[in-house]
């Protein structure tokens, strides 16, 4: 259990708030390209509960600026995208991606007045199919190399969710290995021909063996975690028999991200960004290690199950998240269908907008929590992003290489049996970088 002050100072991310200072240091996402149409590339974005509207320029840049003009406060959602920025609609004022003022076109003609006006405006970036975002003091640091950001575009898929939660709640479901056995759990079997685009279908590297069988029939798993140059690995192992034992390898890459497999061939990077502190999206970059991703049906499975545009599910607590009692009894253990997605979305809304964490009381397999909750109390104590950890820069000798997430079987006599799995899967493609090379570049 945790005091109600240290769970506020935990869950608050507005600005000004500790831990909203901590996620501001790094890059985060804003929305995905899609959202940007070509007809009307102009989106309203609410992060860390700041009011913006992201538009791309004319020539590709992407720009984040304050939601409202500074002239009088007119919504900038419905400005016009043109002439190198976005145009207020009000008065007609400029604004590029920088946040700087082109125009005022009501002014006097010999004005410099737009000269001394800086709109608010935050650095962006894309990177395959999310538009990320900087908003921290001070320069931004490099994107990662993460195997989600070196990919080329045809061996990934971008989409996100809404849920709504506090963005902590939301990401601590991703450092619990336990919660897999139970709140996955299914009775029977799918084809594994029937898994993609579809996690814990398929089977681990090394066997045909169904991930669901595992999880079902193995559910008191060792789990440890390693700490890495990104955060901490977490290590969940499952003794099969006297000689075999289930690798399950996640990561938390702080400060809100995870890196979990999601098959014998694919990985999910996904991110919780809080909206405010009662709302976030997640956002997920699937990432192939085998052919080139099936994007028009990832998406049509994922649309399906989603509104647009807000990107909310529509299994939601409005409808019970679609609980069944009869499919409790026969079919899964939640008896809220065969979506993951909805039973992470129920664990993590059920216990209300911000969770009350006075009356928790957590177990050893929460290990992937406390440790998490340690790092970023940590951070909330330094005095600048620069002294953030786990930010890749020029100064710091890091190797942000990976994150490896993988199922494999392996011997209980090679603990380490599950690396050389995910450097075979590597080997066919240039951009997968060798994650175990100790990396001594600046």
């Amino acid at each position: 259990m945790i005091s109600a002050e240290e769970n506020r100072r935990l869950t608050d991310t507005v600005p000004g708030t500790p831990a909203g200072l901590v996620l501001r240091g790094y890059w985060q996402p804003a929305a995905l390209v899609d959202e940007l149409t070509p007809d009307r590339p102009v989106v309203p974005v609410t992060l860390m509960g700041e009011k913006l509207v992201l538009f791309r320029a004319e020539d590709g840049q992407y720009g984040l600026l304050g939601r409202h003009c500074p002239h009088r406060g007119a919504d900038l959602c419905y400005g016009r995208r043109e002439d190198g920025g976005l145009r207020c609609t009000f008065h007609g004022w400029l604004y590029d991606v920088n946040g700087h003022c082109l125009e005022q076109p009501a002014e006097p003609a010999d004005s410099h007045f737009h000269k001394m006006l800086r709109h608010k405006a935050y650095p962006c970036q894309e990177r395959n199919g999310i538009v990320f975002a900087y908003l921290g003091d001070g320069d931004p640091p490099p994107l990662p190399e993460h195997d989600c950001f070196e990919a080329p575009e045809q061996h990934t898929f971008a989409f996100k969710g809404l849920w709504e939660c506090n963005w902590l709640q939301a990401l601590e479901v991703g450092i619990d290995p336990a919660h897999a056995s139970f709140l996955h759990r299914f009775f029977e079997d799918e084809d594994p021909e029937e898994a993609y685009g579809k996690q814990f279908r398929g089977g681990a590297a090394g066997t045909n063996i169904p991930l669901t069988r595992i999880l079902r029939e193995f559910s008191r798993p060792m789990i440890r975690t390693e700490d890495t140059d990104f955060g901490f690995r977490l290590v969940t192992t499952r003794d099969i028999d006297s000689s075999t034992v289930h690798y399950r390898i996640t990561n938390l890459v702080f400060p809100n991200a995870i890196a979990i497999p999601m098959s014998d061939e694919m990985t999910i990077t996904q991110w919780h960004v809080p909206i405010d502190n009662t709302h976030c999206y997640w956002y997920s970059i699937f990432t192939s290690f085998g052919g080139a991703v099936d994007r028009d049906l990832m998406r049509a499975q994922r649309l399906q199950v989603h509104t647009l545009p807000d990107y909310r599910p529509l299994t939601n607590r409005n409808n019970r998240y679609g609980f069944n009692a009869n499919e409790q009894r026969h079919k899964t253990f939640t008896g809220m269908g065969l979506d993951i997605n909805v039973h992470d979305q129920w664990a993590v809304e059920s216990p209300g907008p911000i969770q009350d964490r006075t009356q928790e009381h957590l177990g050893q397999s929460d290990v992937g929590i406390k440790r998490y909750r340690r790092l970023l109390k940590q951070a909330m104590g330094a005095k600048g992003a620069a002294e953030l950890p786990f930010r890749p820069g020029s100064d710091r000798l890091l190797n942000l290489r990976g994150p490896v997430a993988i199922d494999a079987f392996g011997s209980t006599s090679d603990s380490d049996c599950w690396k050389q799995l995910d450097l075979e899967r590597r080997q066919p493609h240039s951009w997968a970088k060798d994650p175990w090379r100790v990396d001594t570049t600046c």
